[in-house]
């Protein structure tokens, strides 16, 4: 459209960018392909091993079960060197596994963790910013 809104009305020229918005994207158009194919009971070590095969069908850049330091604590996958993808495949999501994603970002200095549940019968990727450490637009992209 000529006048740049869309959507009833929404002013797309003054629309502010998600933080990685096209590589987000691209990892959540993935996730949805994994949930499609195993569906909402497959177990997170399956869900985890079709990801990573996409990612490099697709050549994403990713290490998988990264240890962070000596704390102990491991990401299921960091994706391109700047997003921490967390999977999980439980009943629903609480507080602590919210917490989890802030604690990695934290211990990471990274900006921005994807934390998705495969157990539900739709993906909802929830988005998760390092709030300490938000560096401006311009410097991220």
């Amino acid at each position: 459209m000529t006048n740049g809104l869309i959507n009833g009305g929404e002013d797309q020229s003054k629309r502010v960018p998600f933080l990685y918005e096209s590589l987000t994207y691209r990892i959540i158009g993935i996730l949805i392909q994994v949930h499609k194919e195993l569906g909402p009971y497959a177990r997170e070590k399956q869900v985890g091993d079709l990801v990573a095969a996409k990612f490099q069908e697709v050549n994403i850049k990713f290490n998988r079960e990264v240890i962070i330091g000596d704390s102990g604590n491991v990401l299921d996958f960091l994706v391109e060197q700047i997003i921490i993808l967390e999977l999980k495949t439980v009943p629903f999501l609480i507080s602590e596994h919210f917490d989890q994603v802030k604690r990695y970002l934290y211990q990471t200095n990274l900006q921005l963790g994807l934390l998705v549940n495969f157990r539900d019968k739709k993906l909802h990727p929830k988005r998760i910013l390092n709030i300490n450490n938000l560096r401006t637009t311009a410097e991220l992209l």
